[in-house]
């Protein structure tokens, strides 16, 4: 009877032989920790790899949003609306202040710039010494940007309007604040900015 064998049992159940059986060795702790490391970034693999797949096709990837705001913000210039030349546009000087000589001095100067030069004289009553700005430029609904916008270049401070005339003129009236037209050079600067083309703002979509 060998030194396996448990007391009291023999038979079927008796163990012969002189070596033990062979047991297997339990698996090493860190073995079973990198297997499941492994396991859960294959996992982590194959779910990256499926919203990529969707993005591509759906077109929500950042490949896609880039390509659209690329698309969107191409460069690209919408022409300015081509003013009118001074030599085009004539104008009715009025002097709305106390001071005199102001309508007739002024219309000079805006002569020397090539404007054609219509009435001159005192503001109209419902005008006359209530224009408190440096002018007000009145003309037609059509007129507001076109003639008044080159106008307006002349003279910083003044105030756009429009009446229901349906002539092509407009009108200068001088208000009390008024001290003299801009320079040459700066009112040719404004005009050459107001004739750059204007570049559409890029809107991010989401």
């Amino acid at each position: 009877m060998s030194m396996l064998t448990p007391p009291g049992m023999g038979g079927k159940y008796r163990v012969t032989g002189n070596k033990y059986a062979r047991m297997r060795r339990p698996r090493h702790r860190r073995r079973i920790a990198l297997a499941a490391v492994a396991a859960v970034a294959s996992l982590g693999l194959v779910g990256w790899g499926t919203t990529q797949l969707i993005d591509v096709f759906s077109g929500d990837g950042k490949k896609g949003t880039s390509a659209g705001r690329k698309s969107d913000c191409a460069p690209s210039q919408k022409p300015a609306k081509a003013l009118p030349k001074p030599g085009q546009i004539t104008v009715n000087v009025y002097n709305a202040t106390p001071r005199g000589g102001l309508a007739k001095s002024t219309a000079d100067e805006l002569k020397k710039r090539g404007f054609v030069i219509g009435k001159v004289g005192n503001a109209p009553a419902p005008y006359d010494k209530k224009v408190p700005g440096a002018g007000m430029l009145l003309g037609a609904p059509t007129a507001s940007d076109s003639s008044l916008t080159v106008l307006g270049a002349q003279l910083k401070g003044a105030t756009p309007k429009t009446d229901a005339r349906k002539t092509a003129d407009v009108d200068l009236i001088i208000g009390t604040a008024f001290k003299s037209l801009n320079v040459p050079k700066v009112a040719n600067q404004a005009l050459a900015t107001l004739a750059k083309p204007v570049t559409p703002s890029c809107a991010a979509r989401h």
